[in-house]
């Protein structure tokens, strides 16, 4: 970062990881076999299953079970399980689109949590330990692209990240290259194994819920725009197209995360913000029950932001003063002797014992291409400490990174699918059940094929299959994954 914070930072991880021994990198990349592979059937085992990259079939999609909740007052995060390295571990991920990198907290990270969010229990990745585990060096193409190259670089230098969010929290690392497992659809609510190799960060140092909380997990599945993505890895290999939808369920939990062409339900969409590192979209009217608030268009992009950002990695909904202002004025004048009181300085509260859908109206935000997105009184309030809180939150009032932008999370995205095209530069969404299924297309086959729903729960057996189920689109008989970038 350009701050002196975030330099400190990077130069307190520099002094832990600059420097890898030149035996780490040769050899085709692949590090020292651990002696826990020692022996002729783990070993075989687990060559078998690198192998299996050799005999994929054509695919319908992906599909990646979610568990968590989206309600603010259960914390308020969607998290995927994910098996990484070979042979394979388990790993409890934040799914986010709103982040780029990939990362998992790491062998080296000394304060990182073992049990976090539900109990789960929590696992730190070592490189050394996977059989096709590898460091990424600075000079690596990716490095190169995503700027974490340092000045001297050469083949033992380790590729660093410093990853911060807009509540102030980070992660630093280093990046690897492993196989993440996934299971591929084969058909209605059917998957098969398979594999890919995909660059992540190797987390050593976190803070805020990151690092040691009740809330914490392994990590963050960054599913963001950028070519350090998870998609635009898989993309990039000509494995997946740049489509994916997600589905979070608000009532049950957990919910449907696939990349691939849904054709059911089918989805209106609007144009995405060009030229943004998010996923942003024109947000034109607000409307609250049948009036709209008095506004005019220029206020809805304030300073250097373009459009309303989609982030499934946040809770709440953020909206600049000059909107958030009006916006809760006009709710509130519905129960206009409620007596409010503002707890933890940010959450403005009242007490009130009836059908808040009967009591409130709810919100519509409206979009380019006459696109809008209604907003139900029991999603934008919940409960909280005995009384019922506004999910709305004034980004005037927030840290710089969120001051006084449009961030729309997962308390206006919940029970909708949401639907991403990134070929077509669109994304759109609808009211939809999340306990239920979407339909997948083969573009290349012309088969659909269902995907359900799921719900993780800290009690899932880990000998269920290693999931990332990443509906791959496109995949060709034979084909044999390529290196990333």
């Amino acid at each position: 970062m350009e701050s002196r914070f975030y330099s400190l930072l990077l130069l307190l991880l520099l002094l832990d990881f600059l420097t890898l021994n030149r035996a780490d990198l040769n050899g085709a990349g692949v590090i020292k076999v651990n002696y826990k592979f020692a022996g002729a059937d783990p070993t075989l085992s687990a060559l078998r299953a690198h192998d299996d990259v050799r005999h994929l079939s054509i695919s319908a999609g992906v599909d990646l079970p979610l568990g968590g909740t989206g309600r603010p007052d259960a914390v308020g995060l969607y998290y995927a399980r994910v098996g990484i390295g070979t042979p394979a571990k388990d790993y409890y991920v934040q799914v986010d689109t709103g982040s780029d990198i990939t990362w998992v907290n790491c062998i080296q990270c000394h304060q990182c949590p073992r049990r976090g969010y539900h109990d789960i229990e929590l696992t730190l990745y070592n490189p050394k330990e996977s059989l096709t585990g590898k460091l990424v060096p600075c000079n690596h193409g990716f490095c190169k692209e995503i700027g974490g190259g340092l000045s001297g670089c050469n083949a033992n230098t380790s590729c660093l990240y410093t990853e911060v969010y807009g509540d102030g929290s980070y992660s630093m690392g280093y990046f690897v290259e492993d196989i993440v497992q996934y299971d591929r659809v084969s058909g209605d609510l059917e998957t098969k194994s398979a594999n890919g190799s995909v660059i992540f960060g190797c987390g050593v140092r976190q803070s805020g819920d990151l690092g040691p909380s009740d809330d914490a997990l392994d990590g963050i599945l960054g599913f963001g725009k950028s070519n350090s993505s998870m998609l635009s890895q898989l993309a990039s290999s000509g494995r997946v197209k740049k489509m994916f939808a997600h589905c979070l369920d608000g009532v049950n939990g957990g919910g449907i995360f696939a990349i691939g062409h849904v054709v059911q339900p089918q989805v209106n969409t609007t144009p995405l913000v060009q030229d943004q590192p998010h996923y942003n979209v024109n947000m034109t009217a607000v409307q609250v029950g049948h009036d709209y608030l008095n506004l005019t268009v220029d206020l809805y992009t304030i300073g250097d932001q373009k459009g309303a950002i989609i982030d499934s990695g946040t809770t709440l909904a953020y909206l600049p003063e000059v909107i958030y202002d009006p916006l809760v004025e006009k709710i509130l004048s519905w129960q206009p002797d409620l007596k409010l009181q503002t707890l933890h300085d940010q959450y403005t509260c009242f007490d009130y014992s009836g059908s808040v859908d009967d009591g409130f109206p709810p919100v519509t935000l409206h979009f380019e291409n006459s696109l809008t997105l209604m907003v139900y009184p029991h999603e934008y309030l919940f409960p909280f400490e005995d009384l019922m809180c506004i999910g709305w939150q004034n980004s005037g009032m927030e840290s710089q990174e969120k001051k006084n932008i449009t961030l729309l999370g997962d308390l206006v995205l919940a029970n909708k699918l949401v639907l991403y095209d990134l070929e077509n530069q669109t994304i759109g969404w609808t009211e939809y059940n999340c306990s239920s299924s979407i339909e997948l297309k083969d573009e290349i086959t012309g088969s659909v094929h269902l995907v359900g729903a799921h719900s993780l729960s800290s009690g899932c057996s880990l000998n269920v299959r290693y999931i990332i189920l990443l509906v791959m689109m496109a995949l060709l008989h034979g084909l044999m994954f390529p290196p990333i970038l």
